[in-house]
């Protein structure tokens, strides 16, 4: 699978933008805020729906437009083409010229790992965030979850709702509270699936990365010990008082160890920044090893950031990637770019959101 073809109108600084791309190694150089990351953040837009920097819409309209496009040719199996508008008034997007009605229809089309700073939120933010890459690893793998977490998404914002009434309705209360239940065994069951497989990956991301200087632990703290159903129910009168479900996988937990200490609380900044690209290095060998290709990488100054060793040990990921055929897309400046990469690279130049082929040197 790769992006074989991008069009941006008024997107970020991009007033317009149309770019083929072979699979390999793309590297975008250019000085800081000249749109390097723009192009990163699109194509993770394109597979994932979202914005890798946390932001909504509105954010990624060029100064001034009234709404921004996103189009791209995706070649895998078989070619699609994507089209993409966002304005504050209208949102469309099309897959090979038809509406896309669910997101599990669209999901799959195009699929990404992202290495970029806001990663250290993996480590140092909340629960949440770790949840999400769970969620977001067992979505592009298995074509029923997301649907199952939809469900229990809708469930648990009716159920919650429901509680914020002053005398909740017992029947309709226990109806959503059983079906919070019977997703979100389901849910749980997943990740706890999940994890001793993606473990053993991100241990040895890990160990490469630092040149085995410390031992990386994943530990699933699911916030449901035994029963689901009897914890719920157990919770009820808490529930009064806080007006929220306080049971149930949306709690769950991810813990990061470092040598059996908490990443957070007592790892460095290099380890935090070794770990947080060791998930990411994990989650592009599980999808890869799951689906029989690899993701598009999208790698965001990440190299620049890391010493030499460190940077080592990312190296063979991306050798991985270029044997696969598959396709890289790593930002840079002039003088940080990894030499180790060596001359099997596309160069493109990128200043004040025009793109623009180098000479191979």
């Amino acid at each position: 699978m790769h992006l074989a073809h991008l069009r941006l109108r008024d997107f970020r600084n991009y007033s317009r933008l149309d770019a083929d791309f072979s699979p390999g190694f793309q590297l975008l150089l250019g000085n800081n805020a000249q749109g390097k990351t723009n192009i990163l953040e699109a194509i993770y837009l394109l597979a994932t729906l979202r914005s890798f920097r946390g932001v909504g819409g509105a954010q990624m309209i060029r100064h001034l437009a009234k709404g921004y496009f996103v189009g791209a040719t995706v070649v895998g199996t078989a070619s699609h083409e994507i089209k993409m508008y966002w304005s504050s008034a209208e949102r469309k997007i099309s897959l090979d010229g038809q509406p896309v009605r669910r997101l599990t229809d669209y999901l799959g089309t195009l699929r990404a790992v992202v290495f970029c700073t806001e990663d250290l939120q993996l480590v140092k933010g909340t629960a949440r965030t770790r949840r999400r890459f769970l969620d977001l690893l067992l979505a592009q793998t298995q074509p029923n979850y997301l649907p199952l977490l939809q469900r229990y998404a809708q469930a648990l914002r009716s159920r919650n709702s429901l509680l914020k009434q002053r005398v909740p309705d017992p029947a309709l209360l226990d109806s959503f509270s059983q079906e919070l239940v019977a997703i979100g065994n389901q849910l749980i069951t997943a990740r706890r699936e999940l994890l001793p497989r993606i473990s053993p990956l991100a241990r040895l991301a890990y160990r490469r990365i630092s040149h085995d200087a410390e031992e990386l632990r994943l530990d699933y703290q699911p916030s449901v010990s035994a029963d689901f159903a009897v914890e719920l129910a157990r919770s009820r009168d808490r529930e009064r008082s806080y007006r929220s479900t306080l049971v149930g996988p949306h709690r769950d937990e991810l813990a990061l160890l470092v040598n059996d200490r908490p990443a957070a609380q007592f790892g460095s900044e290099g380890q935090k920044r070794t770990l947080a690209i060791a998930l990411k290095m994990a989650q592009a060998e599980y999808v890869t090893g799951i689906l029989g290709a690899p993701p598009v990488l999208l790698i965001d100054d990440v190299m620049g950031e890391l010493d030499a060793k460190r940077r080592a040990g990312l190296l063979p990921l991306l050798e991985r990637a270029h044997h696969a055929r598959g396709q890289v897309f790593m930002t840079c400046t002039e003088e940080s770019w990894p030499r180790e990469l060596g001359r099997e690279l596309h160069r493109w130049e990128i200043k004040s959101g025009a793109l623009a082929a180098k000479a191979e040197v």
